[in-house]
């Protein structure tokens, strides 16, 4: 049975659309958005990865014959509502944030309208595919944030199944990784993959140190062309393995002018010092273009020591650290009604973390010029606003009119824009309209570019990894109000609820 990941799902999505079903609500118009509260590992930050998989989750929804449905809703009294799913398609509308985008917490990542079922349904199967590429692409962010050297994503083998591995290995590239190692991410995004060799290559030439030499040379006998890396550390580092890679490369004509590229693994021991006695090794033989590629277990803390020490590493391949994103291996997206009929919602809760913004959004990233700026067209990212569609706030950004911004905690810290002195960019556009695909598809290497080019318009304070400075983001003052609203009248009732 080849499986649709659209039923990826909880049976709580159903047995609650059943209950809409039954009740006569399932064509209300709901407005669902899915947001993150906090960032792992303390970031700023997180970096969006899954849209695209999301958008074609969506349009696979309710292909399925009615007997499917009769295998997790069984009986009679499912019988119509198993009629209807079976006929069920998504007619609505999805906003989303593009792949690379840099989001903060509580920004709509993706807006869902549509009637109610349909949009309830598509909780789980998003959630997967969103918590775990922006948990991927969110660490990958950190690892090469870390170094100025490239880094490699070779984490399929540690990857929590060959769907994580896949995507995975994208996420990682959107967030800045050279490269991945998994064939299937290169093929099914139209990029190479990379690798090398593991030490069963080695010492399947049998335990010498001329059979170590027997492997190397065989390597680039069947790879010249290629780019050539020798794993140095299956019996000593020092005493044989660089050795027998310079006899190799020197016997085979392999020196500074190779046009393919050429250099060696460091896979184990003190990568800092390994590191810099083989960068002597390779100078002294005339090999300074002979590149030293370093992995084993690394994380960008290891990678940020190593650098402190002077290694001589000119690039990283990271595994587990990527591909389980390790240190948070689960993201805290979650998928909240914010609107049903027209009439904003909320969910309120005993933690105020878990208190959400009500009704249909949009976020615009406001930016200025600025003699600070790294990026290339001078502008910064000033600050994020999140706005209800259509409110005072955003139709002064869309006229280019004077804005004043208020912190929803402290109203006495506030910012003036004036007229023609920033620019507004929404970060949700829409991606799919009465349940057709709308949107424009990026490359990969489209999607890398335009993470990059956000990277670079916030400061260097708040890219770091250690203590960043938080990028400001508001809310506009109509939804402030709205929420403020819904939850003293909510607090009113509250008060005055009692039962005989």
């Amino acid at each position: 049975m080849e499986l649709n990941y659209a039923y990826c799902s909880d049976k709580y999505q159903y047995t609650m659309g059943k209950s809409f079903f039954d009740t006569g609500r399932k064509d209300e118009i709901a407005v669902f958005n899915l947001f993150y509260r906090k960032a792992p590992e303390n970031n700023n930050w997180a970096v969006v990865s899954g849209t695209e998989e999301i958008i074609e989750m969506v349009t696979e929804l309710g292909n399925q014959p009615e007997e499917f449905y009769e295998k997790f809703l069984p009986g009679e009294e499912y019988l119509e509502f198993r009629k209807y799913l079976s006929t069920m398609r998504f007619t609505g509308e999805v906003y989303a944030m593009r792949e690379g985008e840099i989001a903060f917490p509580n920004q709509p990542l993706v807006t869902v309208v549509g009637p109610l079922i349909e949009a309830q349904v598509l909780e789980t199967p998003m959630l997967t595919i969103l918590n775990h590429q922006m948990a991927v692409a969110t660490k990958a962010s950190r690892v090469c944030r870390a170094t100025e050297h490239p880094v490699s994503e070779f984490g399929s083998r540690r990857a929590h199944g060959p769907w994580a591995a896949i995507f995975g290995g994208k996420a990682a590239q959107i967030a800045g990784c050279a490269s991945s190692s998994n064939i299937l991410t290169g093929v099914m995004n139209g990029v190479p993959s990379t690798g090398t060799m593991a030490h069963s290559y080695v010492t399947s030439y049998g335990n010498s140190v001329e059979s170590e030499h027997k492997a190397f040379s065989d390597y680039i006998k069947t790879h010249r062309g290629e780019n050539l890396i020798l794993l140095i550390d299956t019996y000593d580092t020092l005493r044989c393995g660089i050795l027998n890679a310079i006899r190799a490369f020197r016997e085979n004509g392999i020196d500074d002018s190779y046009p393919g590229g050429y250099g060696i693994r460091l896979d184990s021991g003190d990568l800092a010092y390994l590191s810099v006695e083989v960068r002597r090794i390779l100078d002294e033989h005339g090999m300074k273009n002979c590149k030293i590629f370093a992995t084993n277990g690394l994380d960008e803390y290891l990678i940020t020591d190593l650098e402190r020490q002077g290694a001589r590493i000119d690039s990283y391949g990271v595994g587990d650290a990527i591909a389980t994103s390790k240190a948070a291996p689960c993201f805290g997206n979650v998928y909240k009604l914010v609107q049903i009929d027209g009439t904003p919602v909320l969910k309120r809760s005993e933690d105020k973390i878990k208190l959400i913004n009500p009704g249909f959004q949009i976020t615009y990233r406001i930016s200025i010029k600025s003699e600070k700026a790294t990026a290339p067209d001078g502008m910064v990212f000033k600050v994020d606003v999140t706005c209800l569609r259509g409110d005072s706030l955003e139709k002064k950004i869309l006229a280019g009119e004077e804005i004043t911004l208020r912190d929803e905690y402290d109203s006495y810290k506030y910012k003036t824009f004036e007229a023609g002195s920033y620019t507004a960019r929404p970060l949700q556009i829409p991606v799919i309209r009465e349940g057709v695909p709308c949107h424009i598809r990026h490359t990969l290497a489209e999607k890398k570019a335009f993470y990059k080019d956000n990277l670079a318009h916030f400061s260097p304070a708040e890219r770091r990894l250690i203590n960043p400075h938080f990028y400001k983001v508001d809310i506009s003052d109509d939804l402030y109000d709205c929420k403020m609203g819904i939850i003293n009248e909510l607090v009113r009732q509250i008060d005055n609820f009692k039962i005989d």
